[in-house]
């Protein structure tokens, strides 16, 4: 009677199996465990015995169960590192000279035998790459010659029209008359730039910026403004309105939302706030909403445009992030310098590619676009969690990570002993790619004890490894 009294339910055994490849590394914090159906078939039991191991196994803290989406394996609590300081780069205007580091970091991200965390891309196991080329097959047999006729100016009228219906998602209105599509975001804020400064003029910009953006900058000869960041928040909005009104600033270049490396995301109040300061003192707002639809809330954030009540402000995207970074399908919505921006447009590259805009723009109109987006948010969210936990296991101790609440990036705070350039050359020594922090400001010096790092690749036994001999060489460093 004895033994029989400590036997094992049914339920019991098949949770045990599961905690015991969850013990043994089998199953990873964060994978998706089968549906009950299909555990029910693979361990031969009732659905209900399903149900009541996978309750056991939340009761106890294994897993967790998530609504539409099925059970996982519950990340194990580390403790939570403290967010990077707010910035506070010099006050003084200064030109770019960002474009020969630049260079030496990315050459390491584009070869496919090292671990790629350095560039801002999502892997192509998250994008509907075979839906989209299913598009441009159909549309290479019935557009044929629209395929190799030029598309100038404003461009693509059937893409031009689902980015004005996905305009009321943005918080706003826009008309398909009111967009230029461009070859990437890169193209739009270089038009944009063109449009509103001249040589030699200072634009004011988040730091630490983009680099492709600062890249921008120095090839037209314009000087940068670096405005103080807060990692949750952005741009300080009261350190702006102080250096516009001590100097001349022909344009104010922000991403308001998931900044590129911080991944800050401005709230609402400040957005409609940084908008009427502008406007007031005749400035104009280049705005790149690039990360905009990769929030992790309920809810995307607004766009500054969509409080634009004269123009004043430059609105810039592209579905490089989200959909196909090789397609360069990119956009602009210019206000009041839209005539301005699609002669340069002409003058620059006289017409976007053809097909792959509309290939982007058949995928939204029918439907598939938002249910993908669903996907790769929840991917990225766990990602960028991942990548946070792996930082506070492995990193030296002092180090600060950000906290995002979209898009795929991760800014990481060393301890100030520790040099990002010479952690990035041993990490390519052992097969690694990082973006160190000195390529995100026009200062050298600047941000030389962060990186950033991608969280665009599923985790992974390799991508672990990585961040552990990541974490070892900054311990080496400090």
């Amino acid at each position: 009677m004895g033994a029989l009294a400590h036997r094992p339910k049914l339920y019991e055994q098949v949770a045990d199996r599961l905690k015991d490849a969850i013990d043994a590394g089998t199953l990873r914090a964060g994978d998706r465990l089968p549906s009950v159906r299909q555990l029910s078939l693979r361990e031969r039991v009732s659905i209900s015995t399903v149900l009541q191991a996978y309750m056991h196994l939340e009761s106890v803290g294994l897993i967790e169960t998530r609504p539409q989406s099925g059970h996982y394996v519950r990340r194990r609590e580390r403790p939570r590192l403290a967010e990077p300081l707010v910035t506070r780069p010099a006050p003084a205007a200064t030109p770019v000279t960002v474009s020969a580091l630049v260079a030496h970091v990315y050459r390491a991200m584009q070869d496919p035998r090292i671990v790629q965390l350095g560039g801002a891309w999502p892997s192509p196991e998250l994008l509907p790459t075979r839906r989209l080329f299913r598009e441009l097959n159909t549309l290479t047999r019935e557009c044929q010659e629209k395929g190799l006729l030029y598309d100038p100016p404003p461009g693509c009228p059937e893409l031009r029209l689902q980015l004005a219906r996905r305009s009321l998602d943005w918080g706003g209105a826009l008309s398909p008359d009111d967009f230029i599509i461009t070859v990437g975001a890169a193209e739009a804020i270089h038009l944009c730039l063109l449009a509103v400064a001249r040589p030699g003029d200072t634009i004011a910009i988040e730091s630490p910026a983009y680099y492709g953006t600062l890249q921008a900058i120095e090839s037209l000869g314009l000087r940068v403004l670096e405005i103080p960041c807060s990692p949750r928040h952005g741009m300080e909005l009261d350190a702006l309105e102080v250096a516009v009104e001590r100097r001349r600033v022909a344009a104010v270049l922000v991403v308001p939302s998931f900044s590129n490396p911080v991944s800050s995301c401005m709230p609402e109040a400040n957005r409609r706030r940084l908008v009427e300061m502008l406007e007031a003192k005749g400035i104009p707002l280049i705005e790149d909403d690039i990360y905009g639809d990769l929030h992790f809330g309920p809810e995307r954030p607004r766009t500054c445009k969509s409080f634009d009540t004269t123009g004043n402000v430059l609105l810039c995207g592209s579905f490089s992030k989200t959909l196909a970074p090789g397609f360069r399908v990119g956009y602009a919505a210019p206000g009041r310098w839209r005539e301005r921006l699609e002669l340069l447009k002409f003058a620059h590259t006289v017409a976007s590619p053809s097909l792959p805009p509309l290939a982007i723009a058949r995928f939204l109109e029918e439907g598939g676009y938002d249910r993908h987006l669903r996907a790769l948010r929840r991917a990225l969210a766990s990602q960028v969690e991942r990548m946070a936990d792996a930082v506070a296991e492995f990193f030296p101790e002092g180090t600060r990570v950000a906290r995002p609440s979209g898009s795929s990036l991760l800014w990481v705070e060393l301890p100030r002993q520790v040099d990002s350039l010479a952690l990035h050359a041993r990490a390519l020594e052992a097969g690694i790619s990082i973006a160190p922090g000195p390529i995100f400001s026009p200062r050298p010096d600047s941000y030389r004890h962060c990186i950033r790092l991608s969280c665009g690749h599923p985790w992974s036994p390799r991508l672990e490894g990585a961040m552990s001999t990541l974490g070892c060489l900054a311990r080496s460093l400090s």
